[in-house]
Order: C-alpha cells, then structure tokens, then sequence
C-alpha cells in the first residue's frame, strides 16, 4: 500500500492548485483522476476572475496564464458588465481563458513540482480512522494518507461517503453546454428570447472598442436552455439538436461535437467543510450556476485558503485545530457566492415582472458606491475574512505594493511566491521579535511611501507593520506597537520554538 501525506481526489483546477499548494510546502501529496489524459477537460468555466489573477501572480504563475488569455472586462453582474478598471490592483480585469486551458497550464506547474497524478483511477471508497485515511482505487488498488481532500465535482463521493450533508435549492433552469463544428454559420453572440438565453461563440476572438469580435473559423461554443430542469442523464447530441431547432428553428448542421455538458441553476453547499480527516473543496462544497463566473475562481480560492493551513498540520507545526479556520473563512464566501448567485438567475428571467426588476437594478449599478461594492464582490477583490482587529486590512488581500527594501526594490506577491507567510515591517528595523518563528515566519524591512488603497473602500492608513498569510490575506496590523502580533503568529503559524518536523 502506497502511503502519502495528503491525498486529493480529483485533478481539476481546484485539486491541481491545492496540489501545487501542498507541493511548495514540502508536503507529499498525491492525486487520484479518474480521466486518463488532462486534455479530456471540458470548457464550462471560462475564465479567471481579478483576485485569481493576483492568487496565481503571488505563486509567480500567473504570466503563464496571461499569455493564452484574452483580457477583457467580464466583470458582471447578471445583464450588466461591471467596469474595475479604476481597481486598485495590477489586474484590474478578467481574463477569457477556457477551463480546459487553466487545467492545462496548472497540470504543467504541478509536474514541475514532481506532484505524481494516480490517473485513469475512480475512487471506489475510503474509512478514515483516528491515524489516517484508507483509500480504495478501482482495480483493487490501496492508498493511505493522513488527510483525504474531495476535490471530485458537484457529485463527490468523498462527501457522500463521508455523510456530509449538502443542502440547499433544487434547479429551476437546465441549459447544455456543448463545442462543435456547425455547417451553417449561427449568429454569434448571446441572444435572449421569451424561452430563455441562448448563445454561440468560438475560442478565438478579439475585444474592439469594449466589443467581442470572433474569429471567422473554428467550432461553435454552444449554450441552450433547455425547457425543463428535469433531466438526470448526459446531454447527447440529439438532445443539442433539438433545443436548437426549439429555439432557433434550425440546428445550423451540428456535428462533429468536441465535448458535451449540461448545466443546472441547482445551489448547494456543503453543511460542513470538514468531518475529521476528509475536508471538501470547490464543487464538492458548493454548486450553483454558472451566471457570474465565480464557481472555478472560488474553487481556486478555497484551495489557497486550505494548503497552507493542512501543510502545517500535517508537518507538526501548527494544531489540527487549524483546519477548523478553513470551514469558518470560506464557507460564508461561498454562501454569499450562492445568494448572489440565485439573483442573477432570477434577473435573466424574460417576464415584464422581471423585466421591469431588471432596470430598476441597471439604475443602481449606474451609480458609483453600488457599482464599486458589487465589483469587488464579483471580482473575488472584496472578500474579508472575520479576523481579530480593527484595521481595515485586517482579513483583507494584501494589496501588491512596490517596496524599497535593504536588498532592493520587490513587490509584496513576489514575496510570496514560496507560500511561507510574511511578516513586513515598515517602520524602524529591529523592533518586532520574531525570533520564537525564525524559519516559519519570513521578515522583510521595507518601505512604502504611497498610499493604501483597497477595492470600494478607497484610501485607509498606513500600517506601520503587516502579517500576511500565505494565501495572501492580513492576519495583523501593527499600527506603531507590536501588541498582538505574537498572538497572531502563534494562532497562524503554530507555538513559538523551533521549527516543528513532519507528522
């Protein structure tokens, strides 16, 4: 029996990142993937939000992504595009890039961390104990790890089989996602009808003047809304075939289909993000529509946030109590990510009712303080975790700052692309004791003479010291005396004394 530190179940983008999370803490973890080749990915995400953006930027991957995307301002709230451009970070925009392409690009990272995938393998079952997980493979097949992390989709069997509970509401829409190639030239572009949203574009394209020019050749992303919510089997061709002749009275010559999917506006979320040694992530943890693209980006963000909290655990450095954080940070995002959700269903609806609900929203996003506030919710750029402290940076994502430090000028993501949590002292050097956390807690002396600005919330003070997280967010905020900080270091990043070995 193969034994690893951490095993994941699934190897899509929310699995690949806590992966390559784990890997760059030096822990051994492994992935189990039923698919036997990585380019099997499908394409229903289509894109990486701004704070994802700056998630990849703090590892030093995010160019990879930049280079095979188009930027653009897909921002949006429901039937409404929502300008960041006067964010104040470096990716003050979305970036167009199918799902398929992001697997691709963090499956490539996490080879070059030498992250060994177990593919063409289901995972048939598992019995965790007081030590550890046992895990079944399809093939008879055994592994066994000390933590167990259901990366495994809407469906997971990690969670069914841990008897999490996943409540929430059932679906009212149903729509199939499809590529393929079309004889006939449909219309591209998205199209709102009596019966619903419908919508043809293809991978290449180009935005002019604010608008989305495609390539004249290439298959056909396609998107129907079906008539019912009802249907529990894998959408066929035949099934695209006819949707498209409901709605558009042709089925433009379909063939050739690249890969399939139906999609659902049912919302789900996990009752707990933890039951012992089995945690979930992404869409184990929570399901909902697509409407917004914020599914594969809080899923990517729900692995940030989860592998260096359990790196710690499993390497003796902090408590097992560490991992109960993951459950109380991430599971309100996630429900807000619901609610949110459930309302830009509901403004697509093409009623008069609805309609007129509509307008009255467009008004209000019209205007700036409610523009600003939803964008930074959608954009991921807004999110606070319920930390400890009055500072308005406390529980924040630490803004990307250019530094003046004794060893040169650096940016704040830079000095985090280790994943080991900072301890940033901007005002005179050799007052802050960190010396209980030397090798845990790197120390940076630097100095920043501009302003501090956070997304909808504009210009706060500036600190006089910041302890930032690995996942980026602020754990503490020294505003001229040190109170609190070894409080902070010892919740975060274990009790003060030599550095702790592996479990």
């Amino acid at each position: 029996m193969k034994e690893h530190a951490v095993v994941i179940a699934g190897a899509g983008p929310t699995g690949l990142m806590l992966a390559g999370e784990l890997a760059l803490a030096g822990v051994d973890v492994a992935i189990v993937e039923r698919r036997p080749d990585q380019a099997l990915a499908g394409s229903r995400a289509g894109g990486l939000s701004s704070r994802s953006l700056e998630v990849l930027d703090q590892r030093g991957i995010v160019e990879r992504f930049l280079a095979q995307g188009q930027k653009a301002q897909v921002t949006g709230f429901a039937v409404t595009r929502l300008d960041i451009s006067d964010f104040p970070t470096r990716h003050n925009y979305g970036l167009a890039l199918r799902q398929k392409h992001i697997e691709r690009i963090l499956a490539a990272w996490i080879d070059e961390l030498a992250v060994p995938i177990y593919r063409g393998r289901d995972l048939a079952g598992f019995v965790q104990d007081d030590a550890g997980v046992t895990i079944e493979l399809s093939g008879g097949e055994a592994l066994r790890a000390a933590y167990l992390v259901g990366c495994d989709g809407g469906r997971s069997l990690v969670r069914k089989t841990a008897g999490i509970a996943f409540p929430g509401w059932e679906a009212t829409t149903s729509s199939i996602l499809a590529e393929a190639e079309m004889t006939e030239e449909p219309p591209l572009g998205v199209h709102r009808t009596a019966r619903g949203i419908h919508a043809f574009s293809r991978e290449q394209y180009e935005i002019r003047d604010g608008k989305i020019v495609y390539a004249q050749e290439g298959p056909i992303g396609v998107m129907v809304t079906e008539e019912t919510a009802n249907a529990t089997a894998e959408p066929t061709l035949d099934d695209l075939r006819s949707a498209l002749v409901e709605l558009c009275g042709t089925d433009y010559g379909i063939h050739g289909l690249k890969w399939i999917s139906r999609f659902t506006d049912m919302s789900r979320q996990a009752e707990s993000y933890r039951k012992g040694r089995v945690l979930l992530a992404g869409d184990a943890a929570h399901v909902h529509s697509p409407v917004g693209g914020q599914g594969l980006n809080t899923s990517v963000q729900d692995a940030v946030n989860l592998g260096w909290k359990l790196a710690q655990v499993v390497k003796g450095v902090s408590p097992d109590s560490l991992l109960d954080t993951y459950h109380r940070e991430r599971h309100p995002v996630a429900a807000r990510v619901l609610r949110t959700t459930m309302a830009q269903v509901a403004l697509q609806r093409t009623d008069d009712r609805t309609e007129a609900l509509r307008e009255v929203v467009l008004e209000l996003l019209g205007m700036e303080e409610p523009r600003k506030r939803v964008a930074a919710e959608m954009s991921g750029l807004g999110i606070r975790y319920d930390l400890p402290g009055t500072h308005p940076l406390v529980g924040r994502r630490m803004p990307d700052l250019d530094l003046v430090t004794p060893e040169g000028p650096v940016r704040v993501f830079a000095l985090l692309h280790d994943a080991r949590p900072v301890l940033l002292d901007l005002a005179t050097p050799g007052r802050l004791d960190v010396a209980p956390w030397s090798g845990r807690v790197r120390l940076v002396h630097g100095r920043y003479d501009g302003p501090w600005e956070l997304p909808a919330i504009g210009t706060v003070g500036a600190p006089a010291a910041v302890l930032i997280r690995p996942d980026g967010h602020v754990a503490w905020v020294g505003e001229g005396t040190s109170d609190g900080l070894h409080e902070a270091m010892s919740t975060w990043f274990g009790p003060p004394g030599p550095q702790a070995g592996r479990a």
